[in-house]
């Protein structure tokens, strides 16, 4: 299938297949004419990238460990493969100190706002 039939059936722009492209995400075939050409299987492999991402792994991370992705009934999962507990575990931590950021802002702004002048 062509790349517009692609970003169609997932959902996603060209510009960000592309992009899966360049990052060596997405490996497409290429036809005589030099056209992408994916197959059924590259509409599951966009499926966990974008899984994946909006899990707030990068691409890099989703380099190295989009192989343990797997697609089931519930949607995509995760295999534990070696190193990839501790990538997600130190994306938590940033995540949750983020979060406690925001709190103490919000806070701030709150303290702000009841201040009567």
């Amino acid at each position: 299938m062509l790349i517009s039939e692609l970003a169609e059936l997932t959902g996603v722009s060209a510009r960000a297949l592309r992009h899966y492209e360049d990052r060596g995400l997405l490996v497409p075939a290429r036809d005589s004419s030099g056209y992408r050409d994916y197959s059924e299987s590259d509409v599951t492999r966009v499926a966990r990238i974008r899984a994946m991402i909006s899990a707030g792994l990068g691409t890099a991370a989703i380099q190295r460990y989009l192989d343990c992705a797997r697609t089931g009934d519930h949607g995509v999962s995760l295999e534990m493969c070696p190193d990839l507990r501790a990538e997600l575990d130190s994306l938590a931590g940033r995540l949750n100190a983020r979060q406690a950021e925001l709190r103490e802002t919000q806070q701030r702004l709150s303290e702000l706002i009841s201040v009567r002048g």
